[in-house]
């Protein structure tokens, strides 16, 4: 079974189909990356699947059950991670303190703080910042923190659900080229040791010809191809949507 399945999903916004009948699924353990020009419905397809969004049809399987148009609280207590483009924690808090509110918030606890907060899931809250290289800094006030350690600890938050799905929205953007690859081979490895399934968005594209399993490319709300990083550098299709007829990634510095 498939751990997503879209099937026929759409979503208008006055005359323009922002998603039209997109299909796809994604299977355990797949590290999925979701491209395309700027308007192609990424963003929309995104917020649909992550509860944003309510579609106009369609149906969002997770598990072979329709998640679409529940509130996304409830999809991410169903196990859907998510990271946002613009990554943000609170500032006030350490970066040990936003971790723990959302294992907190994960186990029902947001309203029954009989004890304080601070006291509640640190070991576990430890560990997930071990995984992605943050342990060190735990105790230290997260406005203190340059913007690749901040999106590290987003993908720490992200991950406080046990998740099945996460979805990531532009992981990299912001970020130097060294730190664009070693945040993605970070979740790369956690996507291999935890079995966790990832559709991402990214503009970068050496980021996803390079660590992407499988490429969906979007134009005009609908998919137009679907395969590995040779199949869709390849393709006519995609190569017209990006820089029109008879230019190739290659021309523009993507390397094979």
């Amino acid at each position: 079974m498939s751990v997503l399945d879209l099937r026929k999903l759409s979503k208008a916004f006055g005359g323009v189909r922002a998603v039209n009948e997109v299909d796809f699924a994604i299977r355990p353990g797949e590290f999925l990356a979701m491209i395309g020009p700027n308007g192609a419905g990424k963003s929309t397809c995104f917020n649909m699947i992550n509860g944003q969004l309510p579609p106009d049809s369609g149906e969002i399987l997770l598990e072979g059950k329709n998640i679409a148009g529940l509130a996304p609280r409830e999809i991410w207590r169903r196990g859907v991670g998510r990271t946002f483009q613009v990554a943000a924690t609170f500032g006030s808090m350490t970066v040990i303190e936003n971790v723990q509110m959302a294992l907190i918030s994960h186990a029902g606890e947001t309203y029954r703080l009989w004890k304080p907060a601070a006291s509640l899931h640190r070991a576990r809250a430890l560990d997930l910042l071990g995984q992605v290289g943050m342990k060190d800094a735990a105790d230290r006030p997260s406005r203190e923190l340059a913007y690749g350690d901040v999106k590290r600890i987003e993908l720490a938050i992200a991950l406080a659900n046990d998740p099945k799905l996460l979805l990531m929205d532009e992981p990299t953007a912001g970020m130097a080229p060294r730190e664009r690859n070693d945040l993605i081979a970070l979740v790369k490895r956690l996507v291999i040791e935890r079995g966790i399934s990832v559709l991402f968005t990214e503009h970068s594209m050496d980021v996803v010809f390079a660590y992407a399993d499988r490429i969906i490319v979007l134009a005009r709300g609908r998919v137009i191809a679907d395969g590995n990083a040779d199949a869709v550098r390849g393709n006519a299709k995609v190569q017209e949507v990006y820089f029109g007829t008879g230019k190739t990634f290659a021309a523009h510095g993507v390397s094979p």
